[in-house]
């Protein structure tokens, strides 16, 4: 099987044989519209699909032969295309947006003619479309990859507002030109609101959290069977483990996106064909952009990522970044960072989390070197971690931790935050335990009564952690009892251990560590 990795252009992976999920029934139905907004995250296959319709709206029929699009276009009407993708460039410097359009804007001049003598964008690109309307007697097709690339480079920055102010009279060309206008649909990571981007023309109909459009990226459950099945079969034999059991295994690492609250499962495109091609569950996507700057978003709004996972959103809230930096979740959700992970009809909001293992593992251990100040990768801890608790070695975890929490600097990060003493305690382990991949991990379990701190599920072994800060280990091994914490494990087969840990804020450790069985 040839993978298109690295390869974003239909033609090619058509030609060349090269695999292709079939998308093109929901590319269909997308061409129906009019003005469109597509916000997905790097790496998921926005570029693919510009140059999909790109080829569909060319008329390039042979491409499609046999594909799902074959039976429901009779016409194939070839209309005037025009496609601008801002993906590469450095829009920190002063001329790049200039020179990008600038240079399209010729271009499409010379094949259409140039009516006015004017060095003004928006007029130049809007008498364009009317002449290639006129000379072909078709309205125009406009395609933008990676339309707020240009705001991103310079994000709180200077050139920002410069940026701003000419991708503004550039996109004001599709209210005044829409007669002219087929369809448009431009992609981008972010979905800038509250901003003068696109003031001056009607807003685009955003289809980013629009069921029907769920699977218009990345790939589905069922695509990844029908598509990759042998190729599974092929990673299983090399790994030793049945077919089913190597699905499991990259539905954890890779699945887990949603986009809507259909809640259908979708897994990340880029990482699992570099998956299926190397036979080797390494971190992919996440590999290709260390997501620093939202760690320095975090540490400037004084929040962290517990407190963001723990509350429920309205679908604004997280869907329209408004360019300021008091906020980061918008800017997290889109980057990829987070999913849906639950829907709230009733209040008509979201609950967000990590996708999966690939995208938790990353991120987790960015933030925990960052708030920790650990010189090493904590990963090698977190696997000690992992062995202790999967062979009920509770008192070598209490050393453990004790050790970790002796390593962290006395300048550590949450004095600088303002945080209490509580708050960084629980946050620390917070990160520790969301790094054990391997077990279900429950910050915050709530019932009736209460939450528990920490709940650990292994195949053999249920823990319930409950902490106190300059209490003791009894108090917290009766607030476990008090609550009821254990209770909905009352029928399980698995042994049940409640673990009580008290927090010195004058040692800067843990005091006390209690296990009852």
């Amino acid at each position: 099987m040839k993978y298109p990795i690295g390869t974003q252009t239909f033609s090619t992976i058509i030609e060349e044989g090269m695999v292709y999920v079939d998308k093109t029934d929901l590319v269909y139905n997308l061409a129906q519209k009019h003005v469109c907004f597509l916000c997905r995250p790097r790496r998921f296959g926005k570029s693919l699909l510009i140059s999909t319709l790109e080829s569909y709206f060319k008329g390039d029929k042979e491409l499609f032969k046999g594909l799902k699009i074959d039976e429901l276009e009779k016409d194939w009407t070839q209309y005037p295309v025009f496609r601008i993708d801002f993906a590469n460039g450095d829009y920190s410097k002063p001329d790049t947006l200039d020179n990008v359009l600038n240079g399209r804007l010729e271009l499409w001049e010379r094949e259409y003619g140039r009516l006015l003598d004017t060095p003004e964008r928006g007029m130049r690109f809007q008498n364009v479309l009317k002449m290639a309307h006129e000379k072909t007697g078709h309205k125009c097709v406009v395609l933008i990859d990676e339309y707020d690339k240009p705001l991103l480079d310079v994000l709180m920055e200077p050139q920002e507002n410069e940026n701003r102010k000419i991708l503004k009279d550039f996109y004001g060309t599709f209210k005044v030109a829409d007669e002219h206008l087929r369809f448009v649909l431009l992609t981008g990571v972010t979905k800038f609101s509250q901003v003068s981007v696109f003031s001056g023309f009607n807003q685009p109909e955003d289809i980013s959290m629009k069921s029907e459009f769920d699977a218009l990226c990345g790939i589905t459950k069922d695509e990844l069977v029908t598509y990759f099945d042998s190729e599974i079969a092929a990673m299983a034999e090399k790994k030793k483990c049945s077919k089913e059991e190597m699905y499991i295994r990259l539905k954890k690492q890779y699945d887990g996106y949603h986009f809507s609250e259909e809640m259908l499962d979708i897994f990340n495109p880029y990482s699992v064909l570099n998956a299926l091609n190397d036979k080797s569950l390494d971190e992919y996507w996440f590999a290709t952009g260390t997501p620093t700057y939202l760690v320095k978003l975090l540490d400037r709004n004084k929040t962290n990522i517990q407190e963001i996972l723990s509350r429920q959103y309205v679908k604004s809230y997280f869907m329209d970044y408004k360019a300021d930096v008091e906020d980061p979740l918008a800017m997290i959700y889109q980057s990829g960072y987070l999913t849906i992970k639950g829907y709230n009809e009733k209040r008509m909001q979201y609950r967000l989390d990590f996708p999966n293992n690939e995208v938790r593992n990353g991120f987790v251990t960015l933030l925990a070197n960052n708030y920790c100040g650990q010189r090493n990768d904590p990963k090698n801890f977190v696997l000690d971690i992992n062995d202790m608790l999967d062979e009920c070695r509770l008192d070598d975890m209490h050393d453990a931790l004790s050790c970790f929490f002796a390593s962290i600097p006395y300048n550590a990060n949450y004095q600088e935050r303002a945080w209490s003493y509580e708050s960084h305690y629980h946050y620390t382990l917070y990160l520790i335990f969301r790094l054990l991949s391997c077990y279900t991990t429950l910050t915050e379990k709530e019932n009736s009564r209460g939450r528990a701190d920490i709940i650990v599920e292994t195949n053999d072994y249920v823990y319930i952690f409950e902490f106190k800060l300059d209490g003791t280990a009894v108090e917290a091994l009766k607030q476990i009892d008090d609550k009821g914490y254990a209770e909905p494990y009352a029928a399980d087969s698995r042994k049940l251990y409640k673990v009580g840990v008290a927090f010195s804020s004058e040692r800067r450790n843990i005091a006390e560590w209690s296990v009852v069985l």
